[in-house]
């Protein structure tokens, strides 16, 4: 579990904070030399930042390395909602930051260089607040240079494990699909499914069905 203990723990052996402004001046470097365009626009810092690291890790050629690592941090970020916290505290000091970096890329397993920079110029910025959200746009990033989007299941109410399963393995078998899937209920389709993929919608509902009827009544009568 990461708490604020590890932290300091780290802190009395973390490298000193010139090291972390030097990676954080390669990293910002490294996504400034060239020009590289990213395959959506995405706004507010955090989009600045998730921009940046798409930037550097195209250059470095190490765009999937990269994606690997902001899916770990993303995961031990939604793991340890404590972590959130700490990461958010505007008292930490430059140690504090520091061991922050060096426990966050021992924890989440982060080996690639993109990543750690990344780390290093959130801290220096003190900006280690806006992870969650620089992971989950970076994630858009990732999902658009594959091509894939999101889809969205509305259904009448909470689906059973067995449909589940199913409409996952049904899913899964697309390319066109990426991992931004959601489920969500809303009782007034009374019955059925809502499917939206991209801007496409394939409306399966049984309120869809019976207004379709009670237009042709109307229409017939």
């Amino acid at each position: 579990m990461f708490s604020r203990q590890a932290v300091l723990r780290a802190a009395r052996s973390a490298a000193p904070q010139r090291a972390i402004q030097a990676q954080a001046r390669t990293y910002a470097a490294a996504a400034s030399n060239e020009k590289v365009k990213a395959p959506v626009s995405l706004f507010g810092l955090d989009g600045t930042y998730a921009t940046a690291l798409y930037t550097a890790a195209v250059k470095t050629s190490s765009l999937e390395p990269t994606a690997k690592g902001v899916t770990s941090l993303a995961n031990l970020l939604a793991k340890d909602p404590k972590l959130v916290g700490i990461l958010e505290a505007p008292t930490l000091s430059a140690a504090d930051k520091s061991a922050v970096v060096s426990e966050l890329t021992k924890s989440a397993g982060v080996s690639g260089e993109t990543v750690k920079n990344l780390l290093a110029a959130l801290a220096e910025n003190n900006r280690l607040g806006l992870l969650p959200g620089v992971c989950a746009k970076f994630g858009e990033l990732m999902s658009a240079a594959r091509g894939e989007v999101e889809m969205v299941v509305t259904s009448a109410q909470p689906l059973d494990n067995k449909t589940l399963n199913r409409l996952e393995s049904a899913v899964s078998k697309s390319s066109y699909v990426g991992e931004g899937k959601k489920l969500k209920v809303n009782p007034d389709i009374i019955g059925g499914l809502i499917v939206e993929v991209g801007e496409r919608t394939i409306d399966l509902s049984v309120s869809a069905k019976l207004a379709k009827m009670n237009k042709l009544l109307t229409d017939t009568l």
